[in-house]
């Protein structure tokens, strides 16, 4: 088979173009390395590109391709492809090329340091059917690698990103908002209007740094929290455009504004799959608690036994290993997790402002090793946007407001 023939015909009967009874499958999320070239200060996942112990645990090629054949089976249509840095991994391209002639369509989320001409040239040939996002971290080189504490690593990602324009491959940027480099968002919004598939459309940002969801660092973890922004900070990005900010806060209040109740998940947890390094599952990819966590790998396996990585997954399975349709099933059960923190019922719970926090049980992991334990950070950030608007007097919190409805649904907000 060459590589231009990688489509596979489907009949139509294959989930979820169907009701058929079971979970729906609509993403795997699939982390190829923990591995990163770069070593970003504000990074929660990222081991060095060379760690040995963490590429001895990483899994083989066939294992990979094995789940990738499994998701095609039940009826996933797209996989995610993360890591860490996915292309440091020496069968990326081998491993591009099975998920495309599954029908998969890929989404790589990538720094782009490591895109060389036949990478850029394959996803001409074969089309990975979703952008390829692509995070940036500086407009010039000394923001950039004051965040990546990687030298060169600037005229790597313009390399990378410039092959990828230049044979006019679809991708979107996206960036993270650091002391290092708050000052070029402008900079950043006017480049990024320049990109295809890009103009007239905002870039995504990163605001709320997630500390290290394997809870194995705490010196990292506190050199993450230093660099978080301010509430007042993060308004003052958020609020460049006045008129614009105020507007969008109108339309996002109406679709998303409300109390949840004791119910944590609102998310698509449940419907997606995601796989780590090492062959463990996750319902996603925040959420690494051992009582949400299947081991996919046999503990016999040439590639695992023998060997450890510090905050490698522990499985309820015992060591006994699973397939995606039991992990599948198993993790649709979260859909219905509730709370039973008095703290989280108190405020979370019957907080209007649930729509615009990003708490969630993946947050709430990675800060405390709880799924439902309010995190500050994120609760002051949501009150700060909220007074601002006009939705809370300056001494008020979202769970202490009745009439919520009221408050966003009045009079457009003033300009």
């Amino acid at each position: 088979m060459t590589d231009s023939t990688y489509v596979v015909r489907r009949p139509l009967d294959r989930k979820p173009l169907t009701k058929k009874a079971g979970p729906r499958f609509e993403q795997l999320d699939l982390e190829l390395t923990e591995r990163c070239n770069n070593n970003c200060i504000h990074c929660c996942i990222n081991r060095e590109a060379n760690d040995a112990q963490a590429q001895a645990r990483e899994m083989t090629t066939e294992q990979i391709e094995g789940f990738l054949r499994q998701a095609a089976d039940l009826g996933c249509l797209q996989v995610r492809v993360t890591g860490g840095e996915p292309l440091l991994r020496k069968d990326f391209q081998e491993l591009y090329i099975y998920a495309r002639r599954l029908g998969l369509k890929v989404l790589l989320f990538t720094n782009a340091c490591l895109v060389k001409p036949e990478l850029a040239d394959l996803f001409v040939r074969i089309p990975p059917l979703a952008e390829i996002e692509i995070t940036v971290y500086g407009m010039h080189r000394e923001s950039y690698e004051a965040v990546t504490r990687s030298p060169g690593s600037f005229a790597r990602f313009q390399r990378g990103i410039n092959l990828l324009l230049e044979r006019k491959v679809p991708l979107a940027v996206k960036w993270v908002i650091l002391p290092q480099n708050k000052n070029e968002v402008a900079e950043f919004e006017a480049w990024a209007g320049t990109i295809p598939r890009m103009t007239g459309r905002l870039p995504s940002y990163v605001v709320s740094l997630d500390l290290r969801n394997r809870r194995d660092d705490e010196e990292r973890n506190a050199c993450i929290q230093s660099l978080r922004l301010t509430p007042r900070d993060s308004l003052e990005i958020l609020t460049r455009d006045v008129v614009k900010y105020k507007r969008s806060m109108e339309e996002f209040a109406s679709r998303f504004m409300g109390t949840s109740g004791d119910k944590l998940l609102a998310c698509g947890a449940g419907c997606s799959l995601c796989i780590d390094a090492y062959g463990c599952a996750q319902p996603c990819m925040g959420i690494r608690a051992p009582e949400w966590t299947v081991n996919l790998i046999p503990v016999s396996s040439s590639a695992q036994k023998g060997k450890s990585v510090p905050g490698a997954c522990a499985s309820e399975t015992g060591g006994q290993s699973a397939g995606l349709k039991d992990a599948l099933s198993r993790f649709s059960r979260i859909c219905d997790l509730s709370s039973t923190n008095p703290e989280y019922l108190r405020r979370c719970a019957r907080c209007f402002l649930k729509g615009l926090c990003e708490q969630c049980p993946a947050k709430s992991w990675t800060e405390h090793g709880t799924l439902d334990t309010p995190v500050e950070y994120l609760c002051e950030a949501a009150h700060a946007q909220a007074r601002y608007i006009g939705w809370l007097g300056e001494n008020e919190y979202g769970w202490e407001v009745m009439n919520w409805r009221e408050r966003i649904s009045g009079e457009r907000l003033e300009e």
